[in-house]
């Protein structure tokens, strides 16, 4: 029963999640924080082949909050991600979610930038979480 419960909760996130706008402005995730999409890189292979990585705004991140968005990555990459892979070319074997402070170009480190990323392989119908 607690499980249908928790099921019958979690619908409304997942459906906001797979109803967004393609440009990421108001992604719902779990913690609430505010997200915008700042692209999709498909032609840089992950460590398991072709990867589609999903790279996220989310301004104002701090060191602190990777507890959370290690949460708001995983509903993301469920809902958001991994319905966007459907059709890719090469099909991705791994979806990469990544979090970023500051809107920095792909592969652009800098010190004073809190970013985050996960890894995860896909599975039927849901994102299975690797060590990245």
């Amino acid at each position: 029963m607690a499980r249908r419960i928790l099921a019958l909760l979690a619908l409304p996130v997942l459906a906001g999640l797979s109803a967004c706008q393609e440009d990421g402005e108001g992604i719902p995730v779990p913690s609430g924080r505010a997200l915008s999409l700042i692209e999709v890189v498909t032609n840089a292979p992950g460590t398991e082949g072709a990867a589609a990585r999903f790279r996220f705004l989310a301004p104002g991140l701090t060191p602190d909050e990777a507890e959370a968005a290690a949460v708001d990555m995983q509903a993301l990459c469920d809902g958001y991600a991994l319905p966007r892979t459907e059709g890719m070319v090469p099909a991705p074997r791994q979806i990469i979610i990544s979090f970023s402070g500051k809107n920095l170009p792909f592969g652009q480190t800098a010190p004073d930038v809190v970013q985050f990323f996960e890894s995860y392989a896909i599975g039927t119908g849901t994102c299975i979480w690797e060590q990245f």
